[in-house]
């Protein structure tokens, strides 16, 4: 075991407050995290951008317009300034008390739904980023249940393509009980937790159709979607009702009641974002006429990350990385995520 020198300040980005992009601050002299009890200190490699990154810095979550009581994932307020980054893929470089040293050198995926913080079981999960610090800095230390040892072959880059997005969509396969032959709609497929949707539920032997637009399509296909359409004149244009056993919805939006109309008596319904519009329309009748299950999905199962290292190391899935930009430009980076051109995830690299 080779004891690495671990420096007093780090590189970073601090999230100062709810606003633009102004509110994201470069820094050269942010204090280096100590491992707590049953922690690790993880060097970041590589951390993904995502969809919660940009809504926790323009407050999204909150319900209260205007107000920032409640503008995170656990519906408290962010404590501010917080390093954000949920995707996280490092070594570990020092261990904690009560953390087997063994450990140290491991390379490491962060599973991102947090149920301990210092040794102590948290009555309801932090996210990674949110509630506490997380990879958008050269170091981070976290709970070491919750650092997953990755063997594989992949750079860290495309290592840290996987951890959020996949888990999610793992999460919304297991909540709405995806299995072998099933018809599974996925919407914003070509996002990060769509096209992670396609193909996990592809490895499960589901037959997929990914909504995108026309200019994506091709790209869903080459990744394991059966079919891939538009639904920009409804999705009743293109699809039967009652054809499909599970929606994975990641828009809402005004198109949002095609969504049930499509699904067979007894189907699932799950989502677990809504970049479309949050507010829909509901007619309670199709809910219950047809049996529906409705499943909101955040908290994530707990054989869900396992599953995600075990469809990683066995190539099961593969990752799916747009962009890479350095920490620095995080500006750039979300900028060109809130585009929406790209298919897959963008990535920061930290110290790879």
């Amino acid at each position: 075991m080779v004891r690495v020198e671990v420096p007093k300040f780090m590189r970073g980005i601090c999230l100062t407050g709810h606003g633009g992009y102004e509110k994201l601050e470069y820094r050269k002299d942010l204090p280096v995290p100590a491992p707590g009890n049953r922690e690790v200190l993880i060097r970041v490699h590589a951390a993904g951008v995502n969809n919660t990154d940009i809504n926790t810095r323009v407050g999204w979550y909150s319900k209260n317009e205007g107000a920032d009581d409640d503008a995170s994932w656990a519906g408290e307020p962010i404590q501010f300034p917080r390093i954000q980054g949920i995707d996280v893929c490092g070594d570990i470089i020092r261990v904690g008390k009560n953390v087997n040293p063994s450990r140290i050198g491991e390379r490491v995926l962060v599973e991102p739904c947090l149920r301990e913080n210092q040794g102590k079981t948290l009555d309801s999960p932090w996210f990674l980023g949110s509630e506490c610090d997380g990879g958008f800095a050269e170091y981070v230390a976290v709970s070491s249940r919750h650092a997953h040892r990755v063997k594989s072959g992949y750079s860290s880059i495309e290592l840290a393509s996987f951890p959020c997005s996949y888990s999610t969509a793992e999460n919304m396969l297991i909540r709405s009980a995806v299995g072998t032959g099933d018809m599974v709609l996925i919407t914003g497929a070509s996002g990060g937790v769509g096209s992670a949707g396609v193909q996990l539920a592809q490895a499960r032997g589901a037959e997929v159709i990914a909504v995108t637009s026309p200019l994506k399509s091709q790209g869903l296909l080459n990744i394991g979607a059966d079919r891939a359409v538009s639904g920009r004149d409804g999705l009743l244009s293109v699809l039967d009702e009652n054809s499909m056993d599970v929606v994975l919805d990641l828009v809402g939006g005004e198109a949002w009641p095609d969504l049930l109309q499509v699904l067979k008596p007894g189907g699932y319904y799950a989502v677990s974002g809504a970049i479309g519009g949050p507010i829909v329309p509901l007619d309670l009748r199709t809910l219950y006429l047809k049996d529906l299950t409705f499943c909101g999905c955040t908290v994530l199962d707990e054989s869900a990350f396992p599953n995600l290292i075990r469809y990683i190391e066995n190539k099961r899935i593969r990752p799916l990385v747009a962009e890479v930009h350095p920490l620095e430009d995080i500006v750039e980076a979300q900028k060109s995520f809130v585009r929406k051109k790209h298919v897959g995830k963008i990535v920061l690299s930290v110290t790879e």
